[in-house]
């Protein structure tokens, strides 16, 4: 939240947004598409391949623009508000699942068979949908862990040990930061120019600099119909 910032090796971390695309659309390529489509890339989705998505807020959407994107024959979400599971389908979700309404693992099973998915993301950061990426995922898959489980980490991330094959059941564990760079930020902006995803529908609410601290404390709230608030100067 400054007027002026040093960028370290701006050379290689600096991208001009081109004219076809709003400051709006570049601002997503720096966070949460980012994420998304790098969770995406880590999975290792086969073409024609089942994802399963754990969560969808604007990382969670991202990831399933990112499997479609990359050829997921089928890909399944889990999302518990309204908007989101619109937005889910909007995105190029097959199925979301509302995981307080219906069991996640076996509604995935019954969709994909009983082995489970070729690649399982997590994008919220919690045990619960870490285990539940862990137990989805097929023997010799990927999960992905996208989410950040610091907010509310007590202890270890616990791997379950059964859905695991306990250590020998080939399921490669992958974990990601935010990718960033000047390389980085041109392929993204290409994917917008191109049309080949559109990040903006998650911008739900719209303030000014002065109300600042307002967007933040509704975002903090995870009110329903909140993905995120865009904040101009």
């Amino acid at each position: 939240m400054a007027e002026y910032f040093v960028v370290p090796d701006a050379d290689f971390n600096v991208a001009r947004i081109p004219d076809e695309l709003t400051d709006e659309q570049a601002l997503y390529a720096t966070d949460s598409m980012s994420t998304g489509l790098a969770a995406a890339e880590q999975a290792n989705i086969p073409l024609g391949g089942t994802v399963a998505v754990f969560a969808q807020g604007a990382v969670g959407l991202s990831v399933t623009a990112g499997a479609r994107l990359l050829g997921a024959g089928t890909v399944i979400t889990t999302a518990t508000r309204p908007l989101n599971a619109r937005l889910s389908a909007q995105f190029g979700s097959d199925l979301v699942i509302n995981p307080r309404h219906e069991d996640a693992i076996n509604k995935i099973r019954d969709v994909v068979g009983q082995h489970g998915v070729d690649c399982a993301i997590e994008a919220l950061g919690t045990h619960e949908t870490f285990e539940q990426a862990v137990r989805a995922t097929k023997a010799g898959g990927t999960v992905v862990n996208a989410g950040y489980h610091g907010w509310q980490a007590t202890g270890p991330l616990p791997i379950p040990l059964v859905s695991f094959g306990f250590g020998m059941g080939g399921k490669t564990i992958r974990a990601m930061l935010c990718p960033g760079g000047s390389e980085r930020l041109q392929r993204l902006f290409r994917l917008m120019v191109n049309k080949r995803i559109d990040p903006t529908p998650m911008t739900t609410h719209r303030f000014g600099f002065g109300d600042a601290a307002k967007a933040f404390d509704l975002l903090a709230s995870r009110a329903d119909g909140i993905i995120k608030p865009l904040i101009t100067y």
